[in-house]
């Protein structure tokens, strides 16, 4: 099925993407996989070709095109080249907008052209050990003291967490006043009382740095203090639907690029005497995951389409979020089962699939609290 959604210069960026990623980043994905990070010049390579920050105003160094359409562009072909540990969907589609919106002049100076650079890389920290989809359960607290805020807490699971210059904090500057003592604070490499615990050991997504935060009697000086204070709650939700659209679209793009691989081995692969594809239950697994990702896709599509207008709502997002997470691990579980034991060994893009998006059902709000979102937007 023909897709809609693109002009004929997102396809023209397409061709710029997929070349910047075979060349820059594919050759490296292994060395990046084994060491838990990648490189600090793969982040300045991406910022030299304009990748980083195209949606932020060309003063600050950016694209200067806010359109929600070229992000998909790159997330798609990240997915379609096995590149699963650069960082540039959380960067594009995730933080950018909060420094967009939400930062002053002053801030936007001080950080944008970095951040469009590939010098300044960012990270968002939400999830705390005893505090995950629910964000009015975070304890990490950050109290003003003069001209300064006092930051004490911890964080976990924060992509990007290891190589990151800027974090966006999501803390409580008034513990007594519920959602509406929530705000943002951005944290920057080297302020005392800032550390960083261990890369964690994740089953995929292997060069994405994850790890764990600490901040201790941290001051955080208060011109770092990202919009109004105790309006961060709201500011979360006001972005969190953008972050939401991203997994989809990773995930139809994950199960669309898994099942073109398993269809290229069912022609390949022989037994009995003849390609596997040849036997009615291959191609009825095969019949039903194309319709589903077909389906997936135009939805998929639709809700960029909606979001570039401004017309995604929240309900909408949490669908496609966790509809299509839950689609792909139900395609790339197929699809191995289809590749039998060679699906189990990792040199097999179906099992570094299944590794690296088994997660997408979990970040950005589980696939339960995304059908509670749902269900209490119905009314109930």
């Amino acid at each position: 099925m023909r897709r809609e959604l693109f002009e004929p210069e997102h396809e023209a960026f397409r061709e710029t993407v997929r070349t910047f990623v075979h060349k820059e980043l594919v050759p490296h994905q292994q060395e990046w996989e084994e060491a838990g990070q990648v490189s600090r010049e793969s982040w300045r390579a991406a910022g030299e070709q304009g990748l980083l920050g195209f949606a932020v105003d060309d003063a600050y160094g950016g694209g200067g095109v806010d359109d929600f359409r070229f992000n998909v562009v790159f997330d798609e072909e990240l997915v379609r080249a096995g590149v699963s540990g650069f960082g540039s969907p959380l960067h594009n589609d995730i933080v950018a907008p909060y420094l967009m919106k939400l930062a002053n002049d002053e801030q936007k100076q001080r950080w944008l052209p970095g951040f469009c650079s590939g010098e300044l890389i960012s990270a968002i920290a939400m999830t705390e050990p005893g505090a995950g989809s629910d964000l009015q359960g975070i304890r990490t607290t950050a109290i003003r003291d003069g001209d300064d805020y006092v930051l004490n807490g911890q964080k976990t699971f924060i992509s990007n967490g290891i190589m990151s210059d800027l974090v966006i904090v999501v803390a409580r500057t008034d513990p007594d006043a519920g959602h509406q003592g929530i705000s943002l604070l951005v944290v920057e490499r080297g302020m005392p009382g800032f550390e960083r615990g261990r890369n964690l050991d994740k089953i995929g997504q292997k060069a994405q740095d994850t790890a764990e935060l600490f901040f201790n009697d941290m001051r955080v000086p208060a011109r770092n203090l990202l919009g109004e204070e105790g309006q961060g709650f709201v500011y979360l939700m006001q972005n969190l639907p953008q972050e939401r659209l991203s997994i989809g679209v990773a995930a139809i793009a994950s199960a669309a690029k898994v099942l073109d691989i398993t269809k290229e081995y069912c022609r390949e692969r022989t037994a009995f005497g003849r390609p596997i594809g040849k036997f009615q239950n291959t191609r009825f697994e095969l019949a039903e995951m194309a319709t589903e990702v077909e389906i997936g896709q135009v939805f998929a599509d639709r809700c960029v389409r909606d979001h570039v207008r401004g017309e995604l709502s929240i309900e909408h997002a949490a669908m496609a979020k966790w509809w299509l997470s839950e689609l792909n691990k139900r395609v790339v579980d197929r699809c191995l089962q289809l590749h039998g034991g060679f699906g189990y060994m990792t040199e097999y893009p179906v099992a570094k699939a299944y590794l690296d998006s088994r997660v997408q059902t979990i970040y950005g709000g589980t696939t339960e609290i995304m059908k509670e979102i749902i269900g209490r937007s119905m009314g109930f």
